[in-house]
């Protein structure tokens, strides 16, 4: 198995070579280094804000007014369309990411956002608006697929599998300015209570567009197209203060050189067939897949893009209440996401997924029940108790499946199948959450309370089902590679 990447500092047989000394805080070049990761980290932001604008667009009567109060197939269409769009890009993007680099290819979708936000902003129609929102979509394939790898490759090793883990957490830092955005806009009486929050989105884009290209590039990517220089000087810049004979980054530079010419030599075939072909990557492209799968289908999409339909259902009609619930919920998100981040390499990930999925199954059978309770007789309480649960399903869906999807499938990747099984990855999330929009509205006005029943049930079947790809995970993380680099627990 070639190059793993996330790993805890002290699981490694480098450990030895890393100063105690040196934390992010206390060294200008860590810091340095970190505030150019931040500046991939909020690539996930944008995906987090467009989630709860759409939420909080719903529930602005003016927005409605101006689409002519979509519903049904075409509420979900609004919704699903900038998955459709990443789904575009999604043939072209880890050819990209290994062609041009990954800070170009951030740089590249960037670009596309900017614009396609600026479009978005100033819809006159449906249809516009539509085609605005498909372009961040298809913009955002090419910098989510390049910017987590581009942390990964050049984090410092003790703080790799947090500032990865952090990547899919910061979601929910673009869905707190999001949520906040369209409850301080509800009361202005024009389309600019819409548009405000629709041009915000392009912030983040906007930061990259600006900067990005002043940023280090991927130590590995370098050395992968022969610029052993420029990759030694970046390992020792920001690792090592400059010192290119510090024994941590030659054993950095080594251990890239050797995993590079390792798949070149052992494992040169690097075409798609090349996911399934080993035993080894099979279970990857399992893990992945599965992965990607449960983080859209458990019973989060109800909430994540359909939150004020639930709310109507509970009696809770009110579009500030909605939205000041809504603002909330993103900030209570967040802090366990970035909590859990944190726990990453001190719990264990096999102990995360699994205490998450037991208590989001426990949960979400508690808001079946309050909810059937509230449609059958009509008690206030337990229409509130929903939102309670709602509360605790997301604080437990946040301890693994937030930090943890992004970081672990690039983590289990070898370098030479990365890019094109991180798009994989991504490219099941889009078209389990296409679906995800377009039926869960449908269904949710056809079923009401029995809708989440349905989706109980599918999160018990996730639960065991999980038990057996967790264990696989366990497999995969007692392999040993080359230079004794472990896989993370």
């Amino acid at each position: 198995m070639g190059g793993v990447i996330a790993v805890s500092g002290r699981d490694t047989s480098f450990a030895h070579l890393i100063d105690e000394r040196k934390k992010w805080y206390n060294n200008r070049r860590l810091i340095t280094l970190n505030a150019w990761i931040m500046l991939l980290l909020i690539t996930s932001s944008t995906n987090g804000y467009d989630g709860s604008m759409m939420n909080g667009l719903q529930s602005l009567s003016q927005w409605e007014v101006a689409f002519n109060n979509p519903s049904g197939g075409k509420l979900g269409l609004l919704n699903a369309i900038q998955n459709i769009g990443s789904l575009a890009g999604y043939p072209f993007a880890p050819y990209m990411s290994d062609g041009i680099g990954r800070r170009k290819t951030v740089f590249f979708g960037a670009t596309i956002m900017c614009v396609a936000t600026a479009i978005q902003t100033a819809s006159q129609s449906v249809g516009m608006f539509i085609g605005a929102r498909f372009l961040i979509g298809f913009g955002l394939t090419f910098a989510a697929n390049a910017a987590p790898m581009l942390v990964t490759e050049i984090s410092y090793p003790t703080y790799r599998a947090p500032l990865t883990s952090l990547y899919n957490s910061l979601w929910y830092s673009g869905s707190i300015i999001a949520a906040w955005t369209t409850y301080g806009t509800f009361k202005i009486n024009s389309t600019w209570a819409w548009r405000l929050p629709s041009l915000l989105q392009g912030l983040p884009s906007i930061l990259q567009f600006a900067l990005i290209l002043f940023a280090p590039e991927s130590p590995r990517w370098l050395i992968r197209n022969g610029r052993e220089t420029e990759a030694l000087k970046t390992l020792a810049y920001y690792h090592a203060d400059g010192n290119e004979q510090d024994p941590l980054v030659l054993y950095e530079f080594e251990e890239i050189k050797a995993a590079i010419e390792y798949d070149r030599t052992v494992a040169s075939n690097v075409g798609w067939k090349s996911l399934v072909t080993t035993p080894g990557n099979r279970k990857r492209m399992r893990i992945i897949v599965a992965l990607a799968f449960f983080s859209q289908w458990s019973g989060n999409g109800l909430v994540s893009y359909y939150l004020s339909k639930v709310f109507n259902q509970i009696g809770i009609t009110g579009s500030g209440t909605q939205l000041l619930i809504n603002g909330i919920l993103q900030i209570w998100n967040l802090g366990w996401a970035v909590f859990a981040s944190f726990m990453v390499n001190r719990l264990g990930r096999r102990f995360l997924f699994l205490l998450s999925a037991s208590l989001m199954t426990l949960f979400y059978m508690a808001q079946a029940i309050c909810f059937a309770e509230y449609s059958e007789h009509g008690h206030a309480a337990a229409g509130h108790s929903v939102i309670a649960f709602i509360f605790l399903f997301y604080a437990a869906y946040d301890i693994a499946f937030t930090p943890l999807i992004v970081s672990y499938t690039v983590e289990i990747l070898p370098y030479n199948i990365r890019a094109k099984g991180f798009n994989v990855f991504n490219f099941v999330i889009s078209v389990t959450l296409i679906f995800n929009q377009y039926v869960n509205p449908i269904a949710l006005d056809a079923l009401s309370w029995k809708y989440y029943v349905c989706l109980w049930t599918l999160l018990c079947s996730e639960f065991f089902s999980q038990r057996s790809c967790l264990a696989r995970i366990r497999l995969l993380a007692r392999c040993r590679i080359h230079f004794s680099v472990v896989l993370p627990r």
